[in-house]
């Protein structure tokens, strides 16, 4: 799926998922997402945000994490601000993980999950996890630089069958997914 958006400035990214059973251990799902410069927009990621992380120009912040899905509405929450992006990066992928320190977990695993990336009250993005849901992380959609210098959004969702790490490793590549 495509978007007609042009000319971004600044996106949110929101993801909510329900705790698990009581007994359980907890679930955790986080948002990644890796900056890729302009000359090289498929090669290595100039920089990743997560949790505990932020850009190093305050461009990419996360605002908000969970580690258990507990509360109401979107647990967690990144905000990206294409619009004070340096010129030398030209794309931004989007990700969501789960954390596999209890054992393999994949989206059908957990209850009640969803993603959205909006710009301000305009969603680009509404997804459920469903057609990933044999997947332990999945891309949800990038964000690259035209030549004239805007932002445009493709929204893409692709499973992967792989821990944080080596997700956020090959998030951004051609021909990865599952």
């Amino acid at each position: 799926m495509s978007t007609p958006n042009k000319d971004i400035e600044k996106v949110e990214v929101r993801i909510k998922w329900d705790p698990s059973p009581h007994g359980e251990p907890d679930i955790d799902l986080d948002i990644i997402a890796a900056t890729y410069p302009a000359e090289e927009p498929y090669g290595s990621p100039a920089y990743l945000v997560h949790f505990d992380s932020r850009s190093p120009d305050g461009t990419i912040t996360l605002d908000r994490d969970s580690r258990t899905g507990q509360g109401f509405g979107y647990d967690e929450v990144m905000t990206i601000e294409l619009g004070r992006l340096a010129d030398r990066y030209g794309r931004v992928v989007v990700g969501v993980a789960i954390q596999q320190r209890e054992g393999r977990r994949t989206f059908g695993d957990v209850e009640s999950t969803g993603v959205q990336i909006r710009e301000g009250y305009t969603s680009l993005l509404e997804d459920d996890f469903a057609s990933v849901a044999r997947s332990t992380a999945a891309v949800v959609g990038e964000f690259s630089r035209t030549g004239s210098g805007q932002w445009v959004f493709r929204a893409d969702v692709r499973g992967f069958d792989a821990d944080p790490d080596a997700f956020a490793a090959v998030m951004g590549s051609r021909d990865s997914g599952t």
